[in-house]
């Protein structure tokens, strides 16, 4: 009796589960299908484009950032994570 229940409730998973994907399909099915063909979310001929940048600008180092300290690692000996009594 058990296993009959398991199997039906199995059922209506997967039931419901077939009908959430055919509703995906129904409602977004020119994305779906253009995205299963390679285009992607903007067809080349409506996709966005940028405008090139007017000019290059180079940006100048800071001296002060360059000669920051190096913090050093102390030369530590690594302890035992259980105790040598234990």
């Amino acid at each position: 009796m058990v296993q009959v229940a398991a199997a039906l409730l199995f059922t209506l998973a997967a039931g419901l589960g077939v009908t959430v994907i055919l509703a995906m399909i129904k409602h977004n099915e020119n994305a779906i299908l253009s995205a299963l063909l390679g285009e992607g979310a903007f067809p080349v001929d409506s996709a966005p484009h940028s405008d090139p940048a007017p000019q290059k600008m180079t940006l100048r180092r800071s001296s002060a950032r360059r000669d920051a300290p190096r913090p050093m690692r102390a030369a530590t000996r690594m302890q035992p994570a259980f105790s040598r009594a234990a």
